[in-house]
């Protein structure tokens, strides 16, 4: 398609749009992402994917000015399950900027863009669980097997400078989840471990049987990266021992081509079906200021290859 052939892949897309978010539906891709200003929701569609990237970005929903949902909104997504769209998203609180939650908003209608969104409040755990969204949590990311749906998310733990796993857990509904949290992984390595030590932005692609959840790691500078960890659809995938975690990481900073910090990423497909990974990154090695909130990461496109093994590749050469 002739849309199509515009696209340019592995160059800023989307400028200053950080955690990018795509997903298609009824012939429509959706995009959303983190705002820069942090106080925010903004969905845009387009019937091409290339065409997101000049397509109207409408505001669907604002912070609050106090409490909760006041400060640091956060890598939304949006999905449509159990026959409603959603939209997941993190956000603190304007007394305690760091009081990170996930929380959930639903959509009113079958029009995402132009329909009421309403408030569901904080995620809810598992009637039995105790633990789960007690601490900073956020980049809820949701996929389905078999006919469930699954919620994984980032959370801290521990004392002091803490550390952010990646939890999972079956969903009860669009608000609720079923089952208790299951720890997948845990920054084990050194490359996880820049500045702090992170698992989060998850993210899962299904190709041949297989499950394949791509996260980022490490502090959101240049060595921000992504993990990954592969499980068999038939599997049962709240068993940890049913992922398997690479070793080394599957993306990461390339200085010759100036993408710094590749990470947060999400997939789709292209308007003839090959899957598409979006994802963020910089183009400056130096960043001013607080990389937290210096507004140069920007969505960009990548084509997903796959090897002889059925694992997809993750290249920067088309």
């Amino acid at each position: 398609m002739a849309e199509n052939k515009e696209v340019k892949y592995n160059e800023p897309w989307i400028l200053q749009r950080a955690d990018p978010f795509v997903c298609k539906k009824d012939g429509w891709y959706y995009f959303t992402a983190s705002i820069p200003s942090y106080d925010c929701i903004a969905l845009r569609r387009s019937k091409t994917l290339n065409g997101l990237k000049d397509a109207e970005e409408v505001v669907v929903w604002k912070k609050h000015e106090s409490g909760i949902m006041s400060k640091h909104i956060w890598a939304p997504e949006l999905h449509y399950l159990f026959g409603k769209w959603y939209i997941y998203f993190a956000a603190g609180e304007a007394e305690n900027i760091w009081n990170i939650r996930p929380y959930v908003l639903e959509c009113q209608g079958d029009d995402p863009i132009n329909d009421e969104w309403v408030e569901r409040g904080k995620m809810q755990r598992a009637d039995d669980d105790i633990f789960s969204f007690e601490a900073f949590s956020l980049d809820a990311t949701i996929f389905e097997n078999k006919g469930k749906y699954y919620y994984v998310w980032a959370e801290k733990v521990s004392v002091g400078p803490q550390i952010s796993n990646l939890y999972i857990a079956e969903m009860e509904s669009g608000y609720k989840l079923k089952t208790v949290q299951v720890l997948l992984t845990t920054p084990d390595y050194d490359w996880e471990r820049h500045g702090f030590w992170v698992n989060e932005g998850p993210a899962v692609i299904k190709h041949d049987g297989k499950l394949f959840l791509t996260y980022s790691a490490s502090d959101t500078g240049v060595n921000y990266c992504m993990g990954m960890l592969t499980a068999d659809e038939n599997s049962d995938v709240l068993d940890p021992l049913s992922w398997k975690k690479e070793r080394y990481p599957v993306l990461k900073t390339n200085e010759e081509l100036e993408i710094y910090g590749p990470g947060h990423n999400s997939f789709t497909v292209d308007e003839d079906g090959n899957d598409v990974m979006v994802y963020h990154a910089r183009k400056e090695a130096e960043i001013e200021g607080d990389p937290l909130y210096n507004p140069n990461r920007h969505a960009m496109l990548m084509k997903v290859r796959w090897d002889e093994n059925g694992r997809p590749v993750f290249s920067y050469k088309d």
